[in-house]
């Protein structure tokens, strides 16, 4: 085998190598899945994960992007859109595209693209996001990183590469999903044992007991089974008057289910910086926002602003000249109609927005003629005040 192809399968080799944990604590059929081999998809299917990825993905993928200029200290909004966000990929969806790049972020810690299209300038047009397994990246020298794409060498210079949580020395971001596959995997295993709790009983589900006469291993073998399939099958159960049959219960909060299941979802939820609360989990204090637009803000701050700023950064070094561009926090964030009329006149009054962009902010066609275009009266300076020039 070439050396490089020995190098290529070491990460993934190394993937596979975690510890093996499982619920033994019963011996009637009740164990779950060990984490090993974590997969992307096999840590989607527990909903606290698939919730933060949701979560995050979704609510930066359908923020609008805007296109400034920057010119001095002043920044000028540009109104035309750049065609890689137009079209980005072969689909030309933004929003799945920007989906696909999170999640390989959220998931696998790096999202690599590669650049299919450029205009006439050099500038990227298309960009293809690749499958974070299927890339390895030589990596010894952190200055001029090599990328490789299914065995095949790819040039740096058309490879797009936004990293997660990347170590000094490195420039492969963290994978989650490896960092923290014990984790997952048991959140995994609680779930599928959880399933089979309820599916064979989780404790024996009775006790049957002859006072009558001795029963053989045998005989009783049979009896249990012959029981077992009348409570599965939902049939009445006829015995003799020598029996005595005592059903057994136990509630899934004596049996901590729901408690680990919410322990193991506050982890994942401290994992991605999401609030606890919203992927199944407990918060740890007694804070409460006193309305959806403070939600809306602390999620805003607290979860999306790390993410929407590195795609920021990398989406705006595509950008020719001073061009760059921002995701639109405004849109995620609804005041009610009152407070959002009030915000708009305030703006007018005092010169903010002319209304001309208030009602392109209320999805409204302009003013007919030049009306819309006037801002509001500044205040008068007193004669023989000095200005300060900007």
């Amino acid at each position: 085998m070439p050396r490089w192809t020995r190098a290529l399968a070491a990460p993934f080799r190394r993937l596979g190598q975690i510890t093996k944990r499982a619920i033994t604590s019963l011996p009637w059929g009740a164990g779950g899945p060990s984490p090993t081999a974590m997969s992307a998809e096999r840590a989607l299917s527990l909903i606290p994960v698939f919730a933060c990825v949701r979560i995050i993905s979704q609510s930066v993928a359908t923020l609008p992007l805007q296109l400034f200029r920057r010119d001095g200290s002043t920044r000028e909004p540009l109104n035309f859109v750049p065609q890689l966000f137009w079209a980005p990929d072969s689909q030309g969806d933004l929003v799945t595209w920007l989906t696909k790049c999170l999640t390989s972020m959220l998931l696998r810690g790096n999202a690599y693209g590669l650049i299919t299209q450029r205009d006439t300038l050099g500038f990227p047009t298309m960009i293809e996001w690749l499958n974070p397994d299927d890339v390895w990246v030589d990596e010894l020298n952190p200055v001029r990183p090599v990328y490789y794409w299914r065995g095949r060498h790819v040039e740096t210079s058309d490879i797009v590469h936004i990293p997660w949580i990347v170590l000094p020395g490195h420039v492969v971001g963290l994978s989650p999903v490896a960092a923290f596959a014990q984790t997952i995997g048991f959140g995994l295993t609680i779930t599928e044992y959880g399933r089979s709790w309820f599916a064979n009983g989780g404790t024996p589900p009775a006790v049957l007991k002859n006072s009558q006469r001795i029963i053989s291993p045998a005989d009783s073998e049979e009896i249990s089974d012959r029981l077992s399939a009348r409570i599965r099958a939902r049939k009445p159960l006829v015995i003799g008057s020598d029996w005595d049959f005592t059903a057994l219960s136990v509630s899934p909060e004596e049996s901590q289910f729901i408690e680990s299941l919410r322990l193991n979802a506050t982890q994942i939820a401290a994992i991605y910086g999401v609030p606890p609360t919203k992927v199944g989990g407990e918060a740890g204090g007694s804070m409460t926002y006193s309305s959806t637009e403070a939600d809306a803000n602390d999620l805003a701050a607290m979860t999306l602003r790390p993410w929407m700023v590195r795609l920021e950064n990398v989406f705006s070094r595509l950008m020719p000249g001073r061009e760059y561009v921002r995701f639109n926090v405004d849109a995620m964030i609804r005041t009610s109609l009152l407070d959002r009329y009030n915000a708009h006149g305030m703006a007018i009054r005092d010169g903010w927005q002319n209304r001309d962009e208030v009602r392109a902010t209320e999805n409204k066609a302009p003013i007919p003629g030049p009306a819309g275009q006037i801002y509001g009266p500044l205040p008068a300076l007193p004669a023989g005040t000095p200005t300060q020039e900007v």
